[in-house]
């Protein structure tokens, strides 16, 4: 079976990808217990952006429907309007994407700084064979006085 028809579950169900629109209007309504007209409102609004098929028709995705419950309660148990929940959804997305930047900037850094250690630990062995071990410092003390020019 190919990767991109998902794997069978334990139950016999292929597993749906998060972000794979494949509900109908009617579908997600149902799964997201509203009115498929409250799914086309939250559309024009830009809650909720459903995938679109060749012929304009919305597809919904199970994160759609996730998206879809929290924005029903974020209205109806906090009573946050729907543009204040616009904006929490734009801000929640903001944190997801920096949290991801974040995530691979440190893994960069992991690299790059084994990558740092192992280059330090190739010039050292090779100059520990080069160099010629210098004399200790005596205990002489130069001073220097700058000159007086009158």
């Amino acid at each position: 079976m190919s990767t991109s028809q998902g794997s069978r579950g334990q139950d016999g169900f292929r597993a749906v990808a998060e972000d794979a629109p494949v509900f109908v209007i009617s579908v997600a309504a149902e799964l997201a217990g509203m009115h498929a007209q409250t799914l086309r409102q939250y559309d024009r609004l830009g809650l909720v952006s459903p995938g679109r098929t060749s012929g304009g028709g919305r597809r919904y995705s199970p994160r759609d429907v996730a998206l879809l419950r929290e924005v029903q309660r974020l209205s109806q148990e906090d009573g946050v309007n729907l543009a204040g929940i616009k904006r929490i959804i734009e801000l929640e997305s903001r944190v997801e994407a920096l949290q991801a930047r974040v995530h691979e900037l440190l893994e960069e850094l992991e690299t790059s700084e084994s990558r740092r250690i192992a280059a330090e630990s190739a010039v050292s062995a090779a100059y520990r064979r080069d160099l010629v071990p210098q004399r200790r410092p005596g205990s002489a003390l130069v001073v220097w006085r700058p000159r007086a020019d009158r």
